[in-house]
């Protein structure tokens, strides 16, 4: 790994457990924890190929592939990679840094949910969209969600977004598609290639 991530490196010690037992304790109380995968599964055909690019303990992966679809699910935390092994099975999970990810496969989207952005190592914003955006089809799409008010400004992102080669084709606040406004403390992005 070229750069620590903020995952590892600005989070304190427990954290991944901590995280762990939040989604846990989120999904026994019935909580909707699907709301991204339902937005990537009505863009998508039937039976697509779908990478899940730090995907946490499994959540948007296990929803996508109960969907029907193939799905690949990377993150950078083993501790994370393992409870998404134990606690949503189907997918393919693998340890991976996301500024260099080179899978050799290739995918109708990629979805980059839980503000994967505002979590990857400071510097490396454009090399993570460039390799994500390199495992996704010509026709296909990355979709991105993330706080705006964290390490990640707006701006910023859609200039990392455009050096990676990719261009903007839709913005929400919210993962159910309501409207983008400038007050709006969260952006989900649909991005395309140029």
């Amino acid at each position: 790994m070229a750069k620590p991530t903020r995952w590892l490196s600005e989070t304190k010690e427990g954290h991944s457990q901590w995280y762990i037992q939040r989604f846990r304790k989120l999904a026994a109380d019935g909580a909707d924890l699907t709301g991204e995968a339902r937005l990537v599964d009505a863009m998508l055909p039937r039976g697509a190929r779908v990478l899940d690019a730090g995907c946490g303990t499994g959540r948007i992966a296990a929803a996508l592939h109960e969907r029907g679809h193939t799905v690949v699910g990377v993150d950078v935390d083993p501790a994370l990679i393992e409870a998404a092994r134990t606690d949503h099975p189907g997918p393919r999970y693998l340890v991976g840094d996301l500024s260099e990810l080179d899978l050799g496969e290739a995918f109708d989207a990629a979805v980059l949910a839980g503000n994967v952005m505002v979590f990857v190592a400071p510097g490396t914003e454009t090399e993570v969209l460039r390799r994500v955006g390199a495992h996704v089809v010509p026709d296909g799409f990355v979709v991105a969600g993330f706080h705006v008010n964290r390490n990640l400004a707006l701006a910023d992102f859609d200039r990392y977004a455009e050096e990676a080669g990719l261009r903007l084709e839709h913005r929400f606040a919210t993962w159910d598609l309501r409207a983008w406004h400038d007050d709006a403390d969260f952006a989900v992005s649909v991005l395309r290639h140029r």
